[in-house]
């Protein structure tokens, strides 16, 4: 394993370090999955982990909320409305109690997560969405636009659903010919790429349902690949060499002729898995089957990925949780957390850059994507394009209220929708029979339950004000013992000078 070093080179994660938490903050007990499909397995946000686990007949997981340690009772309920085996899980980035499902069953689904967490196995979901004819294996949600999710299916179709009308709004089937291993979004949500298992980096255009930039053979190892946009536009691949090493790519969407940059690492066989923060720039490889977590940091100079350092354990992983920086402790320096998924259990690991002070870290925390959208569904598929509203980490995050954001659970369930043949038909049949998800001050029940979220978050909005007032207290405090250091100083300064001057003067 080679990687460059040179001068040593500024920046302020060069001292990241990964650390797992304490065994009693483990989640124990945990019978993870042993589908081999090659997915994180593994979804976290602020309020909530899902595990994909074991099950006797059809497909489950499991939702805990994210302060739940210890170990995890064999009868606790499970999300389990799924006829086969489940193959990977998204909470949607606009609402923190809205998680989607996809399964061997050909199937998605998206689940209402009640407050607190599940108390009873939930068998319903309130959107199920069915085009594909084969299993399901990858999904996607729009990063801005909302009630948007994509999923992509071993039939090698992908599928664009507008989930507040369960309508199939774009099915893209004539791209890829063969198995696609990898979707990711761009920051705008214009474009998305993929890697499919032709060896082939595609940047498609999902609303017109073309092919902008095409690049054959992104890495030469028969190995499944894996893609992601980057914030700048480039794109950031992981695959196999054609001596089976393991490499990571850098590609400028402008010209895919050949890659900007490109390291390999080492000859093992497990998939390589990239979570990438937009916020520090920064992608973090999880490979299946490790025992390491490696992190690079992505810049405008050469050789533009810089390796930073490796975590390193005993125990292989199964998968991995990428938490979303709204979760992370900023008082800690935290920048990122991991959920790395055991055979039967689920260890958190921080990744953290060490600081002296209390103060808040500006540097380390520039403005991220908040739940409110920055599109309505609608207004997306008629062609607009918004990046992420951002959000400030200053205090830690509370959730304010949303005039777009609403929960499902007072929500008529919606009639599954088909592989559709007409689009106008499908949206007509939507809007009479069905509500949107999240579009919620519309009406007098959308103003009553923006009122009693607000009523829920007042207690936190309490607790972040208290500890807003106590920081102020102590840079008060600060400036006042400088202020106090200061005037010494200045009569210490004022008696040495009138000294000299006396010694100037020839009277001492």
């Amino acid at each position: 394993m080679s990687f460059r070093r040179g001068v040593v080179r500024q920046s302020k994660f060069r001292h990241v370090f990964a650390q797992a938490w304490k065994a009693e903050h483990c989640l124990d007990d945990v019978r993870v999955t042993r589908v081999t499909w090659e997915g994180p397995l593994c979804a976290a946000n602020p309020k909530f982990i899902a595990v994909i686990v074991e099950a006797g007949g059809g497909g489950c997981f499991l939702v805990l909320p994210l302060s739940k340690s210890g170990r995890v009772d064999q009868t606790i309920p499970t999300v389990c409305g799924h006829a086969a085996p489940v193959l990977d899980i998204q909470w949607c980035p606009h609402d923190d109690n809205v998680i989607a499902s996809a399964s061997e069953d050909c199937s998605v689904k998206v689940w209402q997560i009640p407050e607190g967490g599940i108390t009873s196995p939930m068998t319903e979901a309130v959107v199920t969405l069915e085009g594909h004819s084969k299993r399901v294996g990858i999904l996607a949600w729009h990063p801005t636009a909302l009630n948007i999710l994509l999923s992509a299916g071993c039939d090698n179709i992908l599928c664009i659903w507008d989930v507040g009308t369960g309508e199939l709004v774009y099915r893209l089937d004539d791209i890829h010919p063969d198995l696609i291993y990898s979707v990711s979004w761009n920051r705008e949500g214009s474009a998305i790429c993929t890697v499919c298992k032709d060896k082939a980096l595609r940047v498609i255009d999902p609303r017109r349902g073309t092919v902008l930039k095409v690049k054959e053979k992104a890495h030469e190892g028969s190995r499944p690949m894996r893609a992601v946009f980057l914030s700048d536009g480039k794109i950031l691949t992981t695959g196999f060499s054609r001596m089976s090493e393991r490499q990571l790519a850098l590609w400028d969407t402008r010209d895919l002729s050949e890659p900007t940059a490109v390291q390999e690492m080492d000859t093992s066989n497990g998939v390589l898995l990239p979570f990438y923060d937009p916020d520090t720039n920064m992608v973090y490889l999880c490979g299946k089957g490790d025992c390491t977590i490696r992190y690079f940091e992505v810049t405008e100079e050469p050789p533009y990925v810089h390796f930073l350092s490796l975590y390193s354990s005993k125990e292989p992983q199964r998968g991995a949780g990428f938490l979303s920086k709204r979760g992370v402790d900023v008082n800690k320096c935290e920048i990122a957390r991991f959920y790395k998924l055991h055979e039967r259990k689920v260890e958190p690991i921080s990744m953290t850059v060490p600081r002296k002070s209390d103060l808040f870290q500006g540097d380390l925390y520039p403005d991220t994507a908040g739940l409110e959208p920055s599109l309505l569904a609608e207004d997306w598929i008629a062609g607009q394009d918004a990046p992420p509203v951002l959000v400030s980490l200053s205090g830690g995050y509370t959730a304010p209220p949303s005039k777009h954001r609403d929960t499902l659970r007072n929500r008529p369930k919606l009639p599954s929708q088909g592989s559709t043949s007409s689009t106008g038909s499908q949206r007509a049949a939507g809007d009479a029979n069905a509500t949107p998800v999240t579009t919620a001050t519309r009406d007098t029940e959308g103003e009553s339950v923006s009122m009693a979220v607000t009523a829920q978050e007042a207690d936190g909005d309490g607790e972040r004000v208290k500890r807003e007032e106590e920081q102020l207290c102590e840079v008060l405090a600060e400036v006042k013992a400088l202020r106090a250091l200061v005037l010494a100083q200045g009569q210490r300064i004022e008696l040495l000078e009138s000294q000299l001057a006396r010694i100037e003067d020839g009277d001492v």
